[in-house]
């Protein structure tokens, strides 16, 4: 089994790998969205 300090390290890395990707992923959507309304225009 991993140590308490082990875990903790883990979570905070997990925590920001969440939150890297959940805001990448409102990037990526925002931009395919603006690709999209250049386009048709």
């Amino acid at each position: 089994m991993a140590s308490d300090g082990n875990m903790k390290a883990a979570n905070a890395t997990y925590g920001s790998f969440v939150g890297f990707v959940k805001w990448g992923t409102i990037v990526s959507v925002a931009l395919a969205a603006l690709v999209v309304l250049l386009i048709s225009s």
